[in-house]
């Protein structure tokens, strides 16, 4: 029987984490998601696993998606070709780590309350990706984000958790008198943070 996953109601990425934790352990999966993003990036990332997905739709704008595992080697090659599609250009292949380059406490510009929701779920993705960056530098208002009081807390301890170094500008730290309110990564200087962006393979700013 496959396992049921009930994600209505849940905002993105939360669908797509779910259906991701779900087909690491199971073979088939049925999701029920009650909005057409999310039954859109649900379908988009199990298509790009390799796998075969139904949509069927229910009631009350409701969508079902049957998603099972390819027996078959097509699977596996989809995930090197996805991984592969940004892992290199015309020069070769990309060398040394990835950077996540934080430099405001939004993502994107223009409604800054929607920039919170945002960049809430960018954090909390990244904590869940199966290759985290190497570093993640926060300037500017993104010092915000480490202080103990952060929404993103949790997830950035996270990520420590599984190596990721968490840079935090001093000079920021100070202006916005965050140095006894600091709840993850480590006070850095300009110098550290301008050594680790000469020397990345990849720098992400979300």
């Amino acid at each position: 029987m496959p396992e049921i996953v009930d994600a209505k109601g849940l905002a993105c990425p939360q669908p797509v984490l779910l259906i991701k934790k779900a087909l690491d352990s199971r073979d088939e999966v049925i999701i029920l998601v009650d909005n057409i993003a999310a039954c859109e990036n649900v379908k988009r990332f199990a298509s790009k696993s390799g796998c075969m997905v139904v949509v069927m739709e229910e009631s009350g704008n409701i969508f079902r998606l049957s998603i099972k595992k390819r027996q078959s080697p097509k699977a596996a090659d989809c995930r090197v070709i996805t991984q592969s599609a940004f892992a290199g250009n015309e020069q070769g292949p990309i060398t040394g780590h990835t950077v996540f380059v934080i430099s405001s406490d939004v993502m994107g510009q223009g409604n800054d309350e929607l920039g919170v929701i945002l960049m809430k779920a960018f954090i909390h993705t990244a904590a869940e990706l199966d290759n985290p960056p190497a570093v993640m530098i926060f300037y500017n208002t993104g010092v915000r984000l480490v202080s103990s009081g952060s929404d993103v807390i949790d997830d950035l301890r996270a990520l420590e958790g599984k190596g990721v170094e968490l840079m935090i500008c001093g000079t920021c730290v100070n202006y916005f008198d965050l140095g006894d309110r600091l709840g993850a990564g480590k006070i850095s200087n300009m110098y550290d943070i301008a050594d680790v962006l000469s020397a990345a393979g990849r720098i992400v700013r979300p």
